[in-house]
């Protein structure tokens, strides 16, 4: 309410956020010094005046904090306290009413701006103020600093974390604030007495929850126990990386197209959904003919004798066994896909869902685990930009696909003017066994799969 005479006027004292002081004082909200404050809530302390106190300027409010400052509100004029809008540790918005004071005076033009309200409209006279059977005075306002236990947002936030009581704690900071320190001292106090008679101090919710908490020792699972073995035979191996980005745009255009199609009569051959998987992993196989090493075995004699060599051995393999990391409930499984040479791109979609289907049900045999003579890992379909594959034992190299991902690039066509464009591409992580295999070997070998699968025509051209 809004009163129009010089006595009854009501005030809403509002909070406002000084960002150049760090302090909080009320009156209307204003640009101060600083510009607009940072600061967005504060929280009440305590209250030094409850509804029937009279005041005077200057007299104390309230005490707030913010996590910077704790400070004081005193009252813009003299009169009667007549509503607080919110209780001790409630969060107080800066800019909103505080409390609302009945103006028993005159008042400059100032502070009359401050009484009306920022619209046009005519405001109506208020009552006079109510007469109280016994009449608040400043000197019988409740509670100082002595019986309060002051703490800023950040310690109180604490002490619910711990489940503490505030009156428990003895502050040290100035006019006994509670402070960080405190609370650990106290933690501190807590755990050694406990230590020593539990009945004392029982505990806490929070320390209980603590002492349920306990380390379990499980075996590991046979899937883990295998791969255990695995990677530490890994750790034997010098791994060469490299790393390059495969420009997928045309491949994916292709994709779409033949997906596209795949509902019609004349394309029974095509499977449901081709993803870019197939395509690369054939892409591969055509470059392991080109590169022959990439599908050896590096052997090393585990004793030398008489009737063996000592010096190690390159074994090459004429077919192409790629094996395929798989995720499933279980753990990591890697089945092979065998003779990817002799295999159609539409034989090796419906391959790598057939082996996908049976790993993630546990239904793989030995057989599918036998011979891998190269690895690729599409890490992609859970994420991540690059990977750094490592390397199985009995093969000498491992392709780590990351997720596809939208760039923008320059076109570069011929005789046209070069223009923005966006393009699909995937990092193509390779590990190759540094021991038989240069790092130039790997990196031709890397170039030329990426040349493959950005000229899809070219890499048609090259099957058998």
């Amino acid at each position: 309410m809004w009163p129009t005479g010089d006595y009854g006027k009501e005030q809403e004292a509002i909070i406002e956020a000084d960002k150049v002081s760090g302090t909080v004082r009320d009156g209307k909200p204003e640009q101060n010094r600083g510009g607009i404050s940072r600061i967005k809530e504060v929280q009440i302390i305590q209250w030094f005046v409850q509804p029937g106190a009279r005041v005077e300027q200057f007299d104390k409010l309230c005490e707030v904090a913010s996590d910077k400052a704790i400070t004081e509100i005193t009252s813009r004029f003299d009169g009667v306290v007549k509503k607080l809008h919110y209780e001790p540790e409630d969060m107080a918005q800066v800019g909103k009413p505080l409390c609302d004071i009945d103006i028993q005076g005159e008042i400059s033009q100032a502070d009359e701006a401050l009484v009306k309200p920022e619209s046009n409209q005519e405001t109506k006279e208020a009552p006079k103020a109510q007469e109280f059977a016994t009449k608040a005075d400043k000197t019988q306002e409740p509670s100082t600093r002595n019986n309060v236990n002051l703490a800023i947002p950040a310690v109180r936030g604490l002490l619910k974390e711990h489940n503490l009581n505030i009156a428990e704690i003895k502050g040290t900071g100035k006019d006994g604030r509670v402070l960080k320190e405190d609370i650990h001292t106290h933690l501190n106090t807590l755990s050694s007495s406990q230590a020593g008679d539990p009945s004392i101090f029982p505990p806490t919710s929070s320390s209980h929850i603590v002492s349920q908490q306990k380390e379990t020792i499980v075996p590991l699972t046979s899937v883990q126990s295998a791969m255990f073995k695995v990677m530490t035979k890994s750790l034997s191996i010098p791994h060469f990386l490299y790393t390059t980005d495969v420009d997928l745009t045309e491949l994916t255009t292709l994709r779409k197209r033949l997906n596209a199609n795949s509902q019609s009569p004349s394309s029974a051959s095509i499977p449901p959904k081709l993803t870019a998987l197939p395509f690369i992993i054939k892409a591969l196989s055509l470059i392991l003919n080109e590169f022959p090493l990439l599908n050896a075995r590096l052997d090393i004699p585990s004793s030398p004798s008489s009737t063996t060599s000592s010096t190690p051995t390159l074994t090459y393999r004429p077919a192409h066994n790629i094996a395929l990391a798989i995720d499933t409930p279980s753990g990591l499984l890697v089945p092979v896909l065998h003779n990817v040479s002799a295999l159609t791109i539409p034989e090796l979609s419906s391959q790598i869902t057939s082996l996908s289907t049976r790993a993630r049900t546990g239904k793989l045999t030995p057989a599918d685990f036998a011979n891998p003579t190269i690895t690729v890992s599409n890490i992609g379909n859970i994420g991540g930009t690059f990977v750094a594959p490592i390397i199985v034992p009995g093969t000498v190299a491992i392709l780590g696909i990351g997720r596809a991902r939208d760039i923008l690039a320059f076109s570069k066509e011929e005789g046209r003017e070069e223009k923005v464009v966006r393009r699909e591409v995937a990092g193509f992580c390779w590990s190759a066994d540094h021991r038989a295999v240069d790092g130039a070997v790997a990196a031709r070998a890397a170039e030329r799969l990426r040349v493959l699968l950005e000229d899809v025509g070219g890499m048609v051209m090259g099957m058998r």
